[in-house]
Parts: C-alpha cells; sequence; structure tokens
C-alpha cells in the first residue's frame, strides 16, 4: 500500500517543478516555512488541511489535486501541463485559450 503522505508530496513537487519553483518560492506563496515544505514533499510531516490548501492555492491547483491520482507521473501529463499553464492567466486570455482549442479539435476532426 502507498503511503498517502509520500504520495502527496510527490504530487505537491511535482506540481512545483512543472511550475519552476523552489521550495523556497513555494513557502514564500503559500505562507508557510521551507523547511516545512521539504518535509512534506519527502513525506515526513501530514498535512493539515489548512496547510494542503494554502500550498494547493500557491501552485494554483484544486486541493483535490494533490489527493487524487497520487501518482507522481500524472502531474507531468500533458492535459496537467497545459492546465497549469492556463490557470495562472487572467479569465479573458483563459477563454481565448479555450476558443483555440475548440477551433484545433474542430479542424482536426474535419480532416
Amino acid at each position: 500500500m502507498v503511503d498517502l503522505a509520500v504520495a502527496v508530496g510527490k504530487r505537491i513537487r511535482a506540481y512545483r517543478n512543472l511550475q519552476g519553483l523552489t521550495q523556497e518560492d513555494l513557502a514564500e506563496r503559500a505562507g508557510l516555512h521551507d523547511t516545512y515544505i521539504g518535509q512534506v514533499e519527502r513525506g515526513e510531516k501530514n498535512l493539515t488541511i489548512k496547510s494542503l490548501g494554502k500550498i494547493a492555492s500557491a501552485l494554483g491547483v484544486a486541493a483535490s489535486d494533490l489527493l487524487v491520482h497520487t501518482d507522481e507521473s500524472r502531474a507531468d501529463s500533458i492535459p496537467q501541463k497545459i492546465y497549469s499553464l492556463v490557470i495562472s492567466r487572467p479569465l479573458k486570455e483563459q477563454e481565448m485559450i479555450e476558443g483555440i482549442l475548440y477551433q484545433l479539435i474542430s479542424f482536426k476532426d474535419r480532416g
């Protein structure tokens, strides 16, 4: 059985790395200590719900994304990479990106 603390820590690390953040960057964004982030990523500390929420918010993902699909490779999937790029953009840009994706898919489906 997978240790949940280790699996969640790996997910946090994968999301952090996708965004090119250091542990210190993530800690600052989340209002937590960088040593704590390292311990969480290694599965040495159990997260509180409050800390999980702070980390998720700092990463721009839902807290459930850190708990679901605890296989760390899922954070490196193409859909997750796209999500990570889009979520940090303003709503208007997100809507434009969505329109472009729909156009690309429609074009591909026609040909």
